[in-house]
């Protein structure tokens, strides 16, 4: 069963003439039980992702536009997917760690990380974490480039991931359009698909991407605008979208 927690944050800067829009913006976490323990999921926004698990606090992608690290838990596992600046942003990941925070990060990524040293993750690649497996998987562009005719996202630079807690699987999928290999972990239990342009993917193509991966929640996330009801309408019964 699926229950709501709020995470407070602090909402002084938000209150403050002249704050920032991106004050902090972590509320609600959606609660999955897994094999191994309760796993709280907290889309924090943009394409950052929070979860805790059994005390342990896992950060993805922290973006210093969405939220104030400073007032959310210190890394135990740190993720990042790739090396674009709202997926490294440096003045947010540099806020989540303590001195035995472990980082996964792709190998474009890693080599940016100033003061660090991540486990480097290439597509295909897994590692385990404190009984979690955590598996690398493709993200990329199919179809969308910049002026100069290079794809936003080139095939084999940037990760998705899946967590796995026993049987339970976690996907973030990055910055990725709908790519074939999705079908290969099609059933995973929760999923996070971006929908953003020119970056990612079309309706169309989130929509084709959940059909794919079959997953029994989905989160879209990292986008400008999204109507879930309507993809909800075209994607169908036995996907849950949050």
């Amino acid at each position: 069963m699926k229950k709501w927690l709020a995470l407070f944050t602090s909402v002084s800067c938000m209150l403050a003439a002249g704050c920032r829009k991106s004050a902090p913006a972590v509320t609600l976490g959606d609660l999955y039980h897994t094999p191994l323990g309760e796993v709280w999921v907290y889309p924090v926004g943009h394409g950052s992702v929070m979860l805790s698990w059994n005390g342990k606090t896992i950060q993805i992608d922290p973006y210093s536009q969405v939220a104030d690290y400073t007032q959310l838990p210190k890394a135990d596992l740190l993720l990042i997917t790739h090396d674009h600046h709202d997926h490294l942003d440096p003045a947010a990941w540099k806020k989540t760690l303590k001195p035995s925070t472990h980082i996964i990060a792709a190998a474009k990524a890693a080599a940016q990380m100033d003061g660090v040293t991540p486990q480097v993750l290439n597509n295909a690649e897994t590692a385990s974490w404190e009984g979690i497996n955590i598996q690398a998987v493709p993200a990329y562009n199919l179809k969308h480039k910049r002026p100069d005719g290079q794809f936003f996202h080139p095939q084999g630079e940037g990760n998705g991931y899946i967590l796995s807690f026993g049987d339970f699987r976690l996907y973030i999928a990055g910055d990725t359009e709908n790519i074939p290999q999705m079908a290969n972990w099609a059933g995973v239990d929760v999923a996070f698909l971006p929908k953003n342009l020119p970056y990612t993917m079309t309706d169309e193509m989130f929509v084709d991407a959940a059909k794919r991966l079959k997953p029994k929640h989905l989160y879209p996330y990292h986008y400008q605008q999204a109507d879930k009801t309507a993809l909800q309408q075209a994607i169908g019964p036995g996907i849950q979208i949050h």
